[in-house]
C-alpha cells in the first residue's frame, strides 16, 4: 500500500526538494501539493492523503494556523518541515504540536538537497501514515469525565512519587495532566519521553510555561522534591534510589529506546513498590510496557491513556493487553484521578 502525502511549501525550490524526496521511497508518494495554507485547505479534503508535510512560515496562513484549521475541518497526521523548529526555535515546535501537528522535522537552513535528513523525514511520514487523528474544534468546553472513585480502602497505604511515560504525542499529553496540577503538589513526578536529540532544552521550557510546578532536566544525586518534574536527559535512563535521589544509566542492551520508560519504571517498581504511580501515555512500540507491570505486581497503581485520545495506541495498548492497567483514561482525566487520589491520601 503506497502512502499519499500532500506537501504544503512556498518555496519552489524546498517544494521539488522535498517531493523529490519523498518519491524516492518506494511506499510513499506526493499526491498534492500547495504553496500556500489557502490553497491547502481547499485541495487537502479532495486529495484525502495519509500524511500532511507542511511548513511554518508561509505567507498569508502559516503552519500553525494551517495545522489548528486542517485537525478542526479535515484532520490528518501533520509533519511540519520548517527552518523554524530548528535548535534555538524549540517553542514553535511545541506550538505546532499543541495545535495538533504530530510530529517536526528542521529543515536545513543552507536550503540545499543535500543537507535535508532525506531518512528522517522518510521514517517519521511512514510512521505518521500509521497515527490515527480526531477532529481538534478551534472552539471546544471541556467535557465531563468519568473518574474511578478513589477510596482508602483501594489505594496503598500512601503514594510518595509518580512516574510518567511517553513517546509519540506525549508533549501534548504531558502538558494536559501536567496544567491541572497546583503549585503545591505534594509529590516529584519523573518524566521519560521519547523524543529526538536537542529538543529536551525546548520541551522542558515550554513545559515551565504550561503548568505551575517546577520543570527541569534531571541530574544525577539530586534528591527528589515534591512539586517538581524531572525529564530523563538525552541519552541516559532516569532511575530512583530508595533514598529518594536521581540515579542516571546508560542504555541497556536489551532496551530499543535510551532514556527507556521500562528501565525508569522497573527502577520505581523497585524502589518506591506500592508506594508509586505508573502512568503510561500515547506513543509507537512498547516501552514502558512491561516496566508498568512491574509496578502494578510491586502494589503500585497504574493507568495509561486511553485510545481515543492517543497520537499512537501503541505502549498504552500493549500494557492493557498485559493485564497491567488499572485505570484508562485521558490526559485530564489523569490529572483529576491524581488529584482525587493525593487529595484523598494528604486529607
Amino acid at each position: 500500500m503506497t502512502i499519499g502525502v500532500f506537501v504544503v511549501e512556498d518555496s519552489p525550490i524546498a517544494l521539488q526538494v522535498l517531493t523529490n524526496i519523498i518519491n524516492s521511497a518506494p511506499d510513499i508518494k506526493v499526491i498534492g501539493t500547495a504553496t500556500n495554507g489557502m490553497e491547502a485547505l481547499l485541495k487537502i479534503p479532495k486529495a484525502n492523503p495519509d500524511v500532511v508535510c507542511t511548513d511554518l512560515y508561509m505567507k498569508g496562513m502559516d503552519g500553525l494556523e494551517l495545522t489548528r484549521q486542517i485537525m478542526s475541518r479535515c484532520p490528518k497526521p501533520i509533519l511540519v518541515i520548517s527552518v523554524g523548529v530548528g535548535k534555538g526555535q524549540e517553542q514553535n515546535a511545541f506550538q505546532l504540536l499543541e495545535a495538533g501537528a504530530i510530529d517536526v522535522v528542521a529543515k536545513p537552513e543552507t536550503g540545499m538537497p543535500e543537507d535535508y535528513d532525506r531518512s528522517e523525514i522518510v521514517q517519521k511520514i511512514r510512521i505518521l501514515a500509521g497515527v490515527k487523528v480526531f477532529t481538534r474544534p478551534l472552539r471546544s468546553s471541556p467535557t465531563p469525565i468519568a473518574i474511578p472513585t478513589v477510596t482508602r480502602q483501594e489505594k496503598p497505604k500512601s503514594i510518595k512519587l509518580i512516574a510518567i511515560g511517553a513517546s509519540t504525542g506525549g508533549p501534548q499529553a504531558i502538558a494536559k495532566i501536567l496544567r491541572r496540577l497546583p503549585k503545591d503538589f505534594p509529590l516529584p513526578i519523573l518524566c521519560t519521553q521519547h523524543i529526538s536529540i536537542g529538543f529536551l532544552d525546548g520541551l522542558v521550557n515550554w513545559m515551565q510555561q504550561e503548568c505551575q510546578l517546577q520543570v527541569k532536566i534531571a541530574q544525577a544525586g539530586e534528591e527528589l522534591q515534591p512539586g517538581t518534574v524531572y525529564y530523563a536527559p538525552d541519552r541516559f535512563n532516569l532511575e530512583v534510589s530508595k533514598q529518594a535521589r536521581i540515579a542516571l544509566s546508560p542504555p541497556q542492551e536489551h532496551e530499543r529506546h535510551c532514556p527507556s520508560v521500562n528501565v525508569m519504571f522497573r527502577s520505581v517498581a523497585l524502589n518506591f513498590g506500592s508506594e508509586s504511580m505508573g502512568i503510561l501515555l500515547t506513543g509507537m512500540g512498547e516501552d514502558g510496557a512491561v516496566g508498568l507491570q512491574a509496578i502494578a505486581l510491586a502494589g503500585g497503581v497504574t493507568v495509561a491513556q486511553d485510545e481515543q485520545s492517543c497520537a499512537v495506541f501503541g505502549m498504552p495498548k500493549v500494557a492493557i493487553d498485559l493485564g497491567a492497567v488499572q485505570h484508562i483514561l485521558p490526559p485530564e482525566g489523569i490529572s483529576q484521578f491524581i488529584m482525587e487520589f493525593v487529595s484523598c491520601q494528604f486529607a
